[in-house]
């Protein structure tokens, strides 16, 4: 044998020795893993496993008796921490933005020699409707994300579409769209961005179009105050807030009810298809990364999303302002579309200040109330409250709203209407302009603001003629 024939052998016998002990090591680390695995959940040789919290903890989330009522029980806890957290910031932020900072600029405004006009639609139209949107949207949104990542982190939301994927897929939808539309109820902008995580290009679609039927954190201060007033003054003082918050969690559910029966309705028609399956991997439980879920939340959620919400309601403020402050003879041409509105608005329940609120606030769900109270006492002639013609505000209590939107005409079914259509009716413009970036069509952004609207009038609409038969 030459000599290099030897050493070839020789390499030859030393590559085949390596391989067999990368192989035996290999073996032998999986059959540790496996081990490993067997002992959380089985007992050996007549043993009972160690203990381990994981086991104990799916064996309650995921649970089919019990999964549900703490999936519910949390999102309960995420909304009143949300809700009951954001009340200091929003009054301090308020106190500064609107209590401070716009008086000061009415002021220099007049000091410097400003037409009324320019100072009116500069800072009691664009200006203030911009503060009302920091400060209602700012806090529920920098509590609501962290909490909802935090969770995310933790390994809970994964468990959360693994309890409620069976209900999606017989809705013809994608499981992951339970967290879709958990997201949603911080800000349904935010929640579309989400879709991504959902593969199937029809099922991410069905998410898009129904993620409106999840209430974002603007809309919660309409529903809890128009339930308050309404349905909650309905009960003894000691039930009132029993009774409100009934009623707030009523119309969640409805809306929970509206994406099933809705995404079902869209996979039967305009997006038929099947139910695509996917492998949900249960990632183990961690503690959440602070750091990393302040970033997540605060700068690639809260403030990109407030950003586009303040870009859409620079213009609303300025066209809330035009059109009270702008006469059509003894009129502004708020009251002569208040009053052009009444007759089809009083068909679905509603009136022509809420429809004439919705249609210039739609960049933003939170100038809803201000902008009802201010067109209110327009078309009504209480000039005594507020600060002028399209000057949005709030009043200091719930008692004194009351007041203003009875003299309004306001009756119960005007606020079982307005509740419902808040939560049916269409996405904010900050919503539609990330639906637009998200599918790059003007057809589906169009369909995602019409379907919802059209399903709010016809429920307002059969709610009405069903209180006429009462």
């Amino acid at each position: 044998m030459s000599r290099r024939e030897e050493i070839l052998k020789t390499a030859e016998k030393l590559r085949w020795d390596l391989g067999e002990r990368v192989h035996d090591h290999t073996v032998e680390a999986l059959h540790a893993e496996a081990s490993r695995i067997a002992g959380k959940v089985i007992a050996v040789s007549g043993e009972k496993p160690a203990f381990n919290y994981e086991r104990i903890l799916d064996a309650l989330v995921t649970n089919r008796w019990t999964g549900f009522p703490i999936m519910f029980l949390v999102l309960a806890v995420v909304f009143w921490i949300t809700i009951e957290g954001a009340n200091v910031p929003s009054s301090f932020l308020a106190w500064i933005l609107l209590d401070t900072v716009h008086p000061a600029l009415n002021q220099f405004g007049g000091a410097v020699g400003m037409p009324w006009w320019i100072n009116g639609f500069l800072f009691d139209g664009v200006y203030l409707a911009m503060a009302w949107v920091v400060s209602v949207m700012l806090p529920p949104m920098a509590i609501f994300f962290p909490l909802f990542t935090l969770a995310e982190d933790f390994g809970y939301l994964p468990r959360v579409a693994f309890n409620l994927d069976s209900l999606f897929r017989k809705a013809g939808a994608h499981g992951k769209q339970a967290l879709t539309m958990a997201m949603g109820y911080g800000c349904n902008a935010a929640a579309i961005v989400s879709t991504r995580i959902i593969d199937s290009p029809r099922e991410r679609l069905i998410a898009i179009l129904t993620n409106n039927f999840a209430i974002c954190n603007g809309r919660w201060p309409t529903l809890i105050l128009i339930a308050t007033i309404f349905i909650g003054a309905l009960a003894p003082p000691s039930l009132s807030s029993a009774v409100s918050s009934v009623a707030v969690v009523t119309v969640v559910v409805i809306g929970i009810v509206m994406t099933f029966v809705v995404s079902w309705g869209l996979s039967k028609t305009i997006l038929k298809g099947e139910a695509s399956f996917f492998s949900l991997e249960l990632p183990p439980y961690r503690p959440p990364r602070i750091w990393q879920t302040l970033y997540t939340s605060v700068i690639d959620r809260t403030l990109i999303v407030l950003w586009r919400a303040v870009v859409w309601s620079v213009p609303a403020g300025g066209v809330i302002w035009l059109v009270s402050n702008i006469y059509i003879g003894d009129s502004s041409l708020a009251e002569h579309a208040v009053h052009s509105f009444d007759p089809v608005a009083f068909l679905f329940g509603l009136n022509g200040v809420i429809l004439l609120a919705y249609i210039i606030a739609i960049p933003a769900n939170e100038i809803v109330i201000p902008t009802v109270l201010m067109l209110t006492v327009l078309v009504t002639g209480m000039t005594e409250l507020g600060s002028g013609a399209g000057v949005m505000f709030e009043l200091e209590s719930e008692l004194a709203t009351a007041h203003v939107l009875k003299a309004g005409g306001w009756t119960l079914l005007t606020g079982i209407n307005l509740m419902l259509f808040s939560l049916l009716h269409n996405p904010c413009s900050t919503t539609l302009y990330t639906i637009y970036k998200e599918t790059g069509s003007a057809k589906w952004t169009t369909l995602a603001a019409l379907i919802p609207l059209a399903i709010a009038f016809l429920v307002c609409f059969v709610v009405t003629q069903l209180w006429a038969l009462l």
